[in-house]
């Protein structure tokens, strides 16, 4: 940050905006603690010149950098003034986000102050929202729609946004009951080979589905919607031979479903019910010469009527910033290599080069 006592004069070729910050946000909201969020902007456009002057701010530089500096601080605006605190990650997405639609790259339908004000679910004094514009055009599609595809690798937060539909619509009574799923088949193991009983057995692979329970739900009144059967959590063997109605259904790591077992589980859809089904076609663990029912079911529902396929990327990735670095790393190989998820198509490993 620079404090000047007057303002900065542009050089030939260069704009200026400035504007005021309401008296009612303080400073500390729009810059951050220690300047934070500010030095986000900065490093954003480096050759633009930010000033602050009390609840003054300027910018001066390129008129197109200084145009989305100040759409920058107006969407922050919005933002403050729902009560919602900015961070350093919502200033970083916001910029992504205009960036993109100054660009072209989107339609720029959405504002970044719409997707990041837009609340699912608050539970346990915290509120889950989108952060990203495929989040929040996702979790539009899962209102509209009777059956979703959330397809993207991991950590743009396809379960857990589908999970957050699935206890709003329950406690909205929407529906009577979720219904959560999972192929048991993951990393090569069979569950045969596995030690315990079948629910042991079974455990580890629906944990994940659990695990995010916790976050949206009182924990202490999880074993008794379970007990109710309220909720649901099973594998998606168990789903065979039923229809079910009046339910929220999700369908988790869906890369791992064969063919036929996405057929069935799509044909289980009953009356006042939704199917989410997500998953990550790039980490497949099924045995070799299986092909993936995800894969497939996107070349034979796509363009269907009420069937909606959302597709996010690294950028949606809302875990630590090197996950969307790996992804991206992966992809980029797997395009110069002509591999899938670093193995060759044709299998797991290198059959075919002998090691030197």
């Amino acid at each position: 940050m620079t404090q000047t006592p007057t303002a900065h004069t542009p050089a030939q070729g260069q704009a200026r905006v400035q504007f005021t910050v309401p008296a009612q946000h303080p400073m500390v909201t729009v810059l951050g603690s220690g300047d934070s969020l500010l030095r986000v902007i900065e490093k954003a456009f480096p050759g633009a010149d930010i000033h602050v002057r009390g609840n003054e701010i300027s910018a001066v530089g390129d008129a197109t950098d200084v145009a989305l500096i100040s759409r920058v601080f107006d969407e922050m605006m919005l933002v403050l003034r729902t009560g919602q605190p900015m961070t350093e990650d919502a200033v970083e997405r916001s910029i992504a986000m205009l960036k993109a639609s100054d660009s072209g790259e989107s339609d720029g339908q959405e504002t970044p102050a719409q997707v990041l004000t837009q609340n699912i679910l608050s539970s346990r004094g915290r509120t889950i929202r989108p952060k990203t514009l495929n989040q929040k055009r996702y979790v539009d599609a899962i209102d509209k729609h009777t059956i979703v595809f959330g397809i993207g690798p991991a950590g743009t937060g396809k379960t857990y946004l589908a999970m957050a539909k699935a206890v709003q619509a329950l406690q909205s009574k929407q529906v009577n009951r979720i219904i959560l799923t999972r192929p048991a088949v993951e990393a090569g193991e069979r569950l045969g080979f596995l030690p315990g009983t079948l629910y042991e057995k079974i455990d580890p692979y629906l944990r994940p589905l659990y695990d995010a329970l916790h976050d949206m739900l009182d924990p202490d009144s999880i074993p008794r919607l379970m007990a109710a059967g309220t909720i649901e959590v099973a594998p998606l063997a168990y789903m065979r031979g039923r229809t079910l109605n009046d339910a929220f259904i999700i369908l988790d790591e869906a890369q791992n479903t064969s063919p036929e077992q996405m057929k069935m589980f799509l044909t289980r859809l009953g009356f006042d019910s939704k199917i989410v089904i997500t998953g990550d076609v790039t980490q497949v663990d099924l045995p070799d010469g299986t092909k993936s029912g995800l894969r497939q079911v996107q070349d034979i529902l796509e363009g269907v009527d009420d069937v909606h396929f959302s597709r996010l990327s690294s950028h949606d990735v809302v875990r630590h910033k090197l996950v969307g670095r790996i992804v991206d790393a992966y992809e980029q190989y797997d395009s110069q290599h002509g591999t899938e998820n670093g193995t060759h198509k044709g299998g797991r490993g290198r059959s075919g080069h002998k090691g030197k």
